[in-house]
């Protein structure tokens, strides 16, 4: 009977202990939080931002590290392409070489990063992982690449959407005019009869209708500024298209 009560003794007495140390890991596993998007889709030549945030209990110092791998499709084999402590080095190796660009800040809990001139090549899977001693233990969050080519519909919806904001304005207005043209021709014909008279309410008339019409003609003009600026971003968006797929078959 003592042996059995010295040892629930020693039981108790180490449950405050366990306590401590169930309580620590916890805290430990809890300490720091990464986060970033599961899936990203981007064109190829169009830099795409891959995003990782962070959340730490430990103040930001420049024992600080973060350390982006790749890697791509149904494949092991995994090649780091970024690392970060107070400065920021980029690999200079590999197929990202020359294109990793740091687009984070580390004091707002940003570890983002991006790639430059992306090809479908880049496609893959790529990992965030910050280390803020004594803040060590995390999660390694994954981000799915997928790098496509623009194709020509993409172009022309764009290009017919912006068609569409510049035109319905001017046809709105040209209606507006051909109504307001229609109604002076009628109130022409009633004055052009001999013998009649103008009177004071004609001449307010008038005045209305020659501001009606010096409105009517500064719709046109901006409806025509409006159809110019339309045409040249078409014809832009149609060349840098081109030029794209050029450099898509070079």
């Amino acid at each position: 009977m003592l042996q059995s009560g010295a040892a629930g003794g020693r039981g108790c007495a180490l449950c405050p202990l366990l306590g401590v140390l169930f309580f620590q890991g916890v805290y430990i596993v809890l300490s720091l939080e990464i986060k970033a998007d599961a899936h990203v889709w981007g064109y190829v030549g169009e830099n795409i931002k891959l995003k990782c945030t962070f959340k730490s209990t430990s103040s930001i110092t420049d024992k600080l590290t973060i350390d982006w791998t790749y890697r791509p499709p149904s494949s092991s084999r995994t090649e780091s392409i970024f690392h970060y402590q107070s400065f920021q080095y980029p690999t200079t190796v590999g197929t990202f070489r020359d294109r990793i660009s740091w687009v984070g800040d580390v004091y707002k809990g940003d570890a983002s990063i991006s790639i430059i001139n992306p090809t479908i090549k880049d496609n893959g899977t790529f990992s965030c992982a910050v280390k803020n001693p004594p803040d060590v233990y995390h999660n390694i969050p994954g981000t799915e690449l997928t790098v496509t080519e623009r194709g020509f519909g993409t172009m022309l919806s764009s290009v017919a959407l912006l068609s569409i904001l510049v035109f319905i304005p001017s046809a709105v207005v040209g209606v507006l005019l051909l109504v307001r043209m229609g109604r002076k021709s009628a109130g022409l014909k009633k004055r052009s009869k001999p013998g009649s008279k103008k009177s004071s309410i004609e001449v307010s008339a008038d005045t209305d209708q020659e501001k009606d019409d010096c409105m009517a003609k500064l719709c046109v003009c901006c409806a025509e500024c409006l159809v110019v600026r339309g045409h040249d971003r078409n014809r832009v968006q149609l060349r840098d298209f081109s030029n794209d797929a050029s450099k898509g078959r070079g």
